[in-house]
């Protein structure tokens, strides 16, 4: 009797208004006006001075005749402006797309060609990559408007031709009495990231504001981010939007402290200066901070949260034992932030610090905000068995997942299957049921028939004590097919620098022999994306031209 009264119940206006998190920086300027919103070198803002630069923003972009559901561009590194554009875009009804800075005139000239934006804010720094890869357009493919953000001292850039103007020369001309664009739907497009490592075959992540809103909540419940943290940009923010922290230092008024670049230095000046809560990076800024020569512990613990590769116990052990409390998880361009997390249990506090760091090194449990994880047989589709050693594919539910990839219907296809988006990451489900991840597919050493993990491999020579980095990859071998072959950069200072037999016997003692790199090659830096993610690919294809091992003793 009831159901048919139910049934009349739908959604209206009052109660189905889309979900966005740009109407988190709208909150802020009421809430947390007179608080500062960002402080960069000796520029600061408030949140209700950050609101109104964004509105005058938006009201210039629209100006120039962009419309909703188009595409500007931004290449920027953790700058204000680059955060206030994660605001002011949206509000204007267009698609944000941040861009690596790293990438060459070549790639960024691909990515153009693919997103087609109308507009594009260029750094002074990447003035001549923005210039040289629009040279690389085709004859008659129309180039889209230039905007320069200017800093300090930096000169105007000598192809003045080729600018519409200055990023501050818009936000003077634009209006702060601007209506910004609120989206039709919840599922209208957000963003547009490209995956890193990107080719000539771009895959263009496209997220909705539902969820952006999502994923933005749901990373701050996680991390348990208070009101009014001190936030310090270590991530570049044109990484998945900041691991959607961008919109969420709004939505709890948070100090945003921007760092062009940065050293272990630089990191620990400002969290002195500035009394840093909280940040961001990928497990090589960890390396970075737990190699610093003074050792000296900080005056108030730092929460920095860590994703991107499962970081090596031995780095994790060190970190904290400086007064960093590092929370790990695991997350994907395709989530837009962090959707799983090793959620801690009090009562692991009480175990040793080598078994509380192996604990951690574990990716965890899904977020509140995600519907649904497992591991499963690519093969059968079913769980694998929670026995933290059964290797399968990890799949993800939830509503923070991509829209799909620009242009690219097939991608998204066999990406998003079976009610499953598949990350194409192996892991292991443990008995208490968290995911650890082991490697990405591609990833995967098949030695002898045997499928071994490289990152179990890594995390071994990471506590070799002369070790500062490592990664291992396959080298063609002619009896086993494929042997582990370690790529290492050693620490500073070393007195004694192991030789790759050292390293090898160091392997023995902890390893199965199967996995036991056959090859060890050292090199002052390993290469990595500005994301901090060491470069597999060119790893492997250094193994590749060494050629084929003709005899293995493993």
């Amino acid at each position: 009797m009831n159901q048919r009264f139910m049934d009349q119940l739908k959604p209206s206006t009052a109660n189905s208004s889309p979900l966005t998190p740009i109407g988190f920086l709208e909150r802020a300027a009421t809430v947390y006006a007179d608080c500062p919103s960002i402080v960069y070198d000796s520029i600061s803002y408030t949140w209700s001075q950050t609101y109104r630069r964004c509105l005058k923003m938006a009201s210039s972009i629209c100006s120039l005749g962009i419309v909703p559901g188009e595409v500007v561009s931004v290449l920027a590194p953790n700058i204000p402006a680059m955060y206030e554009l994660h605001f002011a875009v949206p509000m204007a009804g267009a698609v944000l797309n941040t861009i690596n800075l790293r990438l060459d005139s070549r790639t960024v000239s691909v990515l153009f060609l693919h997103a087609q934006p109308k507009l594009v804010f260029v750094d002074h720094q990447s003035v001549s990559l923005v210039l040289e890869a629009l040279s690389l357009f085709p004859s008659g493919f129309r180039r889209p408007l230039l905007v320069s953000i200017m800093e300090g001292e930096s000169e105007y850039p000598a192809e003045k031709g080729d600018f519409h103007g200055s990023y501050e020369q818009m936000v003077s001309m634009g209006s702060s009495d601007f209506n910004w664009v609120l989206p039709k739907s919840e599922y209208d497009p957000l963003t547009l990231n490209y995956t890193s490592g990107t080719t000539s075959s771009p895959k263009g992540v496209v997220h909705s504001h539902r969820g952006a809103f999502i994923i933005a909540l749901d990373s701050l419940l996680e991390w348990s981010v208070p009101k009014e943290p001190v936030y310090m940009w270590t991530l570049p923010m044109f990484h998945a939007n900041g691991w959607s922290y961008t919109w969420g230092m709004a939505a709890v008024g948070g100090i945003n402290i921007c760092l062009r670049k940065f050293d272990a230095s630089v990191i620990y000046a400002n969290i002195r200066q500035h009394k840093v809560s909280h940040m961001c990076g990928a497990p090589v800024v960890l390396n970075m901070l737990s190699n610093v020569p003074d050792g000296k512990p900080l005056e108030r613990p730092v929460h920095i949260l860590t994703a991107g590769a499962p970081p090596p116990a031995a780095v994790l052990f060190k970190t904290e034992s400086l007064g960093f409390v590092v929370s790990h998880g695991y997350g994907l361009t395709e989530t837009g932030g962090l959707v799983v997390c090793c959620s801690w249990k009090q009562n692991w506090n009480k175990f040793p610090a080598a078994e509380r760091a192996r604990l951690k090194a574990r990716q965890g449990v899904r977020t509140v905000g995600m519907a649904e994880v497992d591991v499963i047989d690519p093969e059968s589709g079913k769980s694998v068995a929670r026995d933290g050693k059964t290797l399968g594919e990890i799949v993800l539910r939830g509503g923070c997942i991509m829209l799909g990839y620009l242009k690219d219907p097939e991608s998204t296809s066999k990406s998003m299957k079976n009610g499953w988006f598949f990350t194409g990451d192996v892991g292991v489900m443990h008995p208490d049921g968290y995911l650890e991840v082991k490697d990405r597919s591609k990833d995967v050493i098949i030695s002898g028939g045997e499928n071994l993990s490289s990152v179990e491999v890594e995390s071994i020579l990471y506590t070799h004590p002369a070790v500062n980095e490592a990664a291992v990859v396959a080298r063609p071998d002619e009896f086993w097919g494929e042997t582990p072959c370690a790529f290492v950069s050693l620490k500073e200072g070393i007195k004694q620098k192991p030789t790759e037999s050292d390293v090898i016997a160091f392997c023995r003692e902890k390893l199965p022999r199967y996995m036991v790199p056959k090859t060890v090659v050292f090199k002052d830096e390993l290469p990595k994306t500005s994301t901090g993610k060491i470069q597999k690919f060119l790893l492997r294809n250094m193994a590749a031209a060494m050629g084929a091992s003709k005899m293995s003793r493993l």
